[in-house]
């Protein structure tokens, strides 16, 4: 579906986890409608989709029950971009390891081998700054971003068409225990990209601008097919973003774990 009013539409699955926190990032970006998305109408009236962190298996319950694995992987064959973070990771890789007995739904497409719990427990979790490549500092020349890690995978093995974007260099007791030195922690593979960390938790907008930017590149393709079909169908109609389905942000934002500070710019390094 394409808005009349220029903007793109992205959704973030808002089933369990940071979800707000996203979309908080995501309307700093001019030129983006963001909305939230439980049911199948809202998922499929977006442009692109942020599968959010949170607990994997909680959030693969709940999609489950809802009936939206489906949809989810109908959503990734009609090859419009996804981002996941940390959770989203493993919902989009097609291999885990970790997983609890029985295992967990995954979407897959994403070529790539995650270790669940690579980082350790939620005790574990920490922050810190890691080199930014240039696909990042195409939307800020900052070096380094703060990247947070919450009880978080790594990737263990990249398929061959699966671009490396960050890198964490491991302590004398993390390589120790993991026997390698380095872990992937950000990946990008066509369409699809994945980061360990949680960038939706500083207020550093360079991933989110980046998926923004995929999201926009893949939505002029899209218009341009549209475009060539309405040439030849006068009853193709877009549709004004009023009557598309979802729930845009029309409330305060509520960010239980930074307040209204999480908002403030953030020096980047």
């Amino acid at each position: 579906m394409a808005p009349v009013d220029g903007s793109i539409r992205i959704g973030v699955l808002a089933l369990q986890g940071s979800f707000r926190e996203h979309m908080a990032l995501l309307s700093r970006i001019p030129g983006v409608c963001v909305i939230e998305v439980r049911s199948k109408d809202e998922l499929h009236s977006c442009s692109g989709l942020i599968i959010p962190g949170g607990e994997s298996t909680t959030m693969a319950l709940v999609a489950e029950r809802w009936g939206l694995i489906p949809e989810l992987q109908k959503f990734h064959k009609t090859g419009r971009p996804i981002w996941g973070t940390c959770a989203g990771m493993i919902f989009l890789a097609e291999r885990a390891e970790g997983q609890k007995k029985g295992g967990q739904a995954l979407l897959g497409g994403l070529d790539i081998t995650v270790s669940r719990n690579f980082f350790g427990a939620q005790i574990n979790s920490f922050e810190t700054y890691l080199p930014a490549n240039e696909e990042i500092q195409k939307f800020g020349q900052a070096d380094t971003f703060r990247a947070v890690f919450i009880r978080a995978p790594g990737v263990l093995e990249l398929g061959p068409n699966v671009e490396s974007l960050a890198e964490y260099t491991l302590t004398r007791e993390e390589a120790e225990a993991h026997g390698r030195d380095r872990v992937v922690v950000a990946v990008r593979s066509g369409v699809l990209l994945a980061t360990a960390f949680h960038p939706e938790l500083t207020a550093d907008k360079r991933w989110h601008q980046l998926f923004v930017d995929m999201v926009r590149r893949h939505s002029a393709a899209e218009d341009a097919q549209i475009d060539g079909d309405a040439a030849k169908d006068t009853d193709l109609k877009v549709i004004p973003v009023a009557q598309l389905p979802g729930r845009a942000i029309t409330r305060p934002l509520d960010l239980p774990i930074f307040g209204q500070g999480f908002l403030k710019e953030e020096a980047l390094i």
